[in-house]
């Protein structure tokens, strides 16, 4: 089971979760539209995990702050994830968010607090377990410091291009890196 894991004011509907959807059809895929709330966003997450890996494998793709959820994940169940432009600093990146912030789905508003910040706190990982993670990132990332990714998953496989976009640009080439990383069986 492959789970994506969407960025701040995301959901499971975004292009990039589309993309992977399209893209993995011949592989179990979810996405699903997660809470803004860290801790109900990771509470789901770990139940949903856990259920899956009763009956099979679980990997893990996250972009931005699914990223650093991924990253807090991957540790806690030690299965891999793939990080796409992942909010390493996330707790310092979205203290700029601090009060009402759209969801890009619907556009609708959601409050984002002091308390939310001081729960993603909780999620940090210090030292990292590099054979779980594969960074995928772009240096033209106008949201995030695309070197605070590159530092911390120093020893990680990672692919770091040049230009590109937070949104990571042409994220489909990198379909089969994704597949040879999880070890997954090509289908044809």
């Amino acid at each position: 089971m492959i789970i994506y894991l969407h960025g701040f004011g995301g959901c499971g509907a975004s292009s990039k979760a589309t993309v992977f959807r399209n893209e993995l059809e011949e592989y179990k895929f979810i996405a699903p539209s997660l809470s803004y709330i860290p801790k109900l966003a990771i509470d789901t997450l770990k139940e949903l995990i856990a259920s899956y890996m009763k009956y099979e494998k679980v990997y893990l793709i996250g972009s931005s702050l699914g990223g650093y959820y991924a990253t807090y994940l991957a540790d806690y169940f030690n299965i891999p994830a793939v990080l796409i432009n992942p909010a390493v600093n996330s707790k310092d990146t979205l203290t700029q968010y601090l009060g009402q912030s759209i969801n890009f789905y619907d556009n609708s508003y959601f409050e984002w607090s002091k308390k939310h910040i001081e729960m993603l706190k909780s999620y940090e990982i210090e030292s990292i377990k590099p054979k779980l993670y594969f960074l995928l990132s772009q240096k033209g990332d106008e949201l995030l410091d695309y070197m605070d990714g590159v530092i911390k998953f120093k020893d990680a496989k990672s692919i770091i291009e040049n230009n590109g976009s937070h949104r990571f640009d042409g994220v489909e080439k990198h379909i089969e890196d994704i597949i040879d990383f999880f070890q997954l069986d090509i289908k044809e």
